[in-house]
C-alpha cells in the first residue's frame, strides 16, 4: 500500500517539513519536534514527560495517514487509552533543540497495540526509545476489539507480546508520601489527568525524596503501569521509595484506588 503524504525528512536530515510515512511495512512515521523553552527544566534539558506527549501526538498522526482519524473512531465508539509505557532515556535532550520521532505498531493481541517509538538527533544518534502498549475501548470505557482492517499495517498481524506491566509490593510505612489534588492544568479533553503528566508526579515524588540526581543520569528507564483514570477534583496519595536497585512509585485516590504504579532504574 503506498500513501500520498507531503514530503518530509528522514534522519540525518535538517529537522523540518512535515509526517513521512513509509509504503511499505511497518509503515512507520517520522516527524521532526523542537523542545520549546516551557517544556524544559531549571537544567535546560527537556522534561522527561515530553516524551509521552510527542509519542502520543505522533502515533494519532500516524492512525490519521492510515485512514483511521479522530472521525472514524468517533463515529465507531472507539478510543485508544495507553495501558503502559516502558521508556529508555539513553541521552539528554537540550532547550530548543531539534529532533525526530518515529513511531510504529508492532503487532495487536485481540484489544492491544504495542507501539514502538524513538527519538533522534539530526545526525540520527538514538536519544530515547519507547514501547508503549494501547487498549482499544468502547464508549462505555471497556475494551473492546480491533477491527481487522489494523492487521494489515503491521509486518505480522498476528504477532503476539507479553503486556507490560509494573508489579509492586505494599509501599512500606517509610515511604516518601504526597497527598495533592488534580489540578486544572493535569487535564485532557477526556477530563481526564493526561498519561505524562502522571511522569511529571513521579519525578516530583522523586525529588522530594533526594533522587534529583537520578532524574540526570543517562541512560535510565522508566516503567510506567497506568491502572485507573484520575479526574477533576480528585485528591491523591503519591508514596515513593527504593525498590530493587531503582525507586518505585504507586499513587492512589484518597478512597484507596489505585491509579499508577512506576519505577526508575539506571542502565548499564
Amino acid at each position: 500500500m503506498s500513501q500520498s503524504v507531503p514530503e518530509g525528512r528522514v534522519p540525518g536530515a535538517a529537522v523540518e517539513g512535515p509526517a513521512v510515512l513509509e509504503d511499505w511495512p511497518p509503515y512507520r512515521i517520522v516527524r521532526p519536534f523542537r523542545v520549546r523553552f516551557e517544556e524544559s527544566t531549571p537544567d535546560e534539558t527537556m522534561r522527561t514527560a515530553i516524551h509521552l506527549a510527542w509519542v502520543a501526538d505522533i502515533a494519532w498522526q500516524h492512525s490519521t495517514l492510515l485512514g483511521f482519524g479522530r472521525d472514524w473512531y468517533t463515529e465507531r465508539g472507539l478510543f485508544w487509552l495507553v495501558r503502559a509505557i516502558q521508556l529508555d532515556v539513553l541521552r539528554p535532550i537540550h532547550t530548543y533543540d531539534g529532533v525526530l520521532v518515529s513511531t510504529r505498531v508492532l503487532g495487536y493481541r485481540r484489544v492491544s497495540a504495542r507501539r514502538e517509538s524513538e527519538v533522534r538527533d539530526p545526525r540520527g544518534e538514538l536519544l530515547a526509545r519507547l514501547e508503549i502498549d494501547w487498549v482499544m475501548t468502547n464508549e462505555r470505557g471497556a475494551p473492546t476489539r480491533i477491527p481487522e482492517d489494523f492487521h494489515k499495517f503491521v509486518v505480522d498481524g498476528s504477532a503476539t507480546f507479553e503486556m507490560l506491566k509494573v508489579a509492586l509490593p505494599k509501599a512500606p510505612s517509610d515511604a516518601s508520601e504526597s497527598r495533592f489534588g488534580v489540578r486544572r492544568r493535569d487535564l485532557d479533553p477526556l477530563d481526564h489527568v493526561n498519561n505524562s503528566v502522571y511522569l511529571d508526579y513521579f519525578e516530583e515524588a522523586l525529588e522530594a525524596a533526594g533522587q534529583g540526581e537520578l532524574l540526570r543520569a543517562t541512560p535510565r528507564r522508566y516503567a510506567l503501569d497506568f491502572a485507573n483514570a484520575a479526574a477533576r477534583y480528585d485528591r491523591l496519595v503519591g508514596r515513593t521509595w527504593p525498590h530493587g536497585g531503582g525507586w518505585a512509585y504507586r499513587l492512589a485516590r484518597e478512597d484507596g484506588t489505585e491509579v499508577f504504579r512506576a519505577r526508575i532504574e539506571r542502565l548499564v
